[in-house]
């Protein structure tokens, strides 16, 4: 078994620390051998990312997702939607902390970045299209009114059409966990 196939099973079996450990080490081992700027390392650190926004290490998830870009950006692969994408991510771990006007300003220059580079169809595109009408209606309304509960809750619907599983599911998780 690979050590990825390993870390989304313990992943999976909500064994975070376990997860948390590994993705440290493989972060460092690629760091070491490839540098801090490599595709592959900026992968391993979006890895660790998601694991610690799991277990709601928000400050954290915010400095790597930063660390993202920053990489992404001294490297930019032309067309390649890697950046977007951690806009997106760092747009998401903002709402997680409140800081919605922020998280705004992110998932629109997330959909920015691609409307360049992504057909008008593509599920990331339609996904950022979610994730902004999400900020939104949490900045306008507050986490609990049941127009942003709505809206979380379709953006875990259209997660789940997508097969990003473990995103919708901790979605799914939250609309729910709200309504009383």
């Amino acid at each position: 078994m690979s050590v990825s196939s390993l870390v989304v099973v313990l992943q999976y079996e909500a064994k975070y620390e376990e997860v948390e450990e590994m993705s440290r080490r493989a972060l460092g081992g690629r760091e070491k051998k490839l540098g801090e700027d490599h595709p592959s390392t900026l992968t391993s650190l979006n890895n660790l990312a998601v694991v610690l926004q799991d277990q709601g290490k928000y400050e954290e998830v915010e400095e790597m997702n930063r660390r993202m870009l920053i990489g992404r950006e001294r490297k930019p692969v032309e067309g390649h939607p890697d950046a977007p994408r951690s806009v997106s991510n760092l747009a998401l771990v903002l709402q997680d902390q409140g800081k919605y006007e922020e998280a705004e300003k992110m998932n629109r220059l997330a959909l920015a970045g691609k409307e360049k580079t992504l057909r008008e169809d593509h599920p990331d595109r339609v996904t950022s299209v979610s994730n902004l009408a999400l900020a939104g209606r949490q900045k306008m309304l507050g986490e609990d009114h049941p127009d942003t509960l709505e809206s979380l809750y379709y953006l875990a619907h259209l997660l789940d059409i997508l097969k990003q599983y473990e995103e919708a599911t901790s979605l799914y998780e939250r609309s729910c966990a709200r309504i009383d």
